[in-house]
């Protein structure tokens, strides 16, 4: 564990970012697919999707797990506040 005042590493911001974003990804898919059927999927309304549910279902999923990532990642790297403040400086949006 990591000690109060220490800076977490690369492997603790992933872990930070990926592990919720997994998280919500599968919640995510449970609720798009309750509603939508990979079978009933077409390309921009042309041909029909010429895969299995479980390769739409994996797609889906790696899909989702990205983007929420990269959503995580963004509000991260926007929250994290500087490492030293100006004194007598209140800490505000923008700094």
């Amino acid at each position: 564990m990591g000690l109060i005042g220490e800076k977490p590493g690369p492997a603790r911001w992933a872990m930070h970012i990926l592990w919720p974003a997994f998280v919500m990804a599968g919640v995510t898919e449970a609720l798009v697919f309750t509603l939508v059927d990979p079978m009933d999927l077409s390309w921009f309304g042309a041909a029909p999707v010429q895969l299995s549910r479980e390769a739409v279902y994996t797609l889906a999923f790696m899909a989702f797990w990205v983007l929420i990532s990269l959503a995580s990642s963004m509000t991260l790297l926007l929250a994290r506040l500087p490492a030293d403040a100006v004194p007598g400086h209140p800490r505000r949006w923008p700094q």
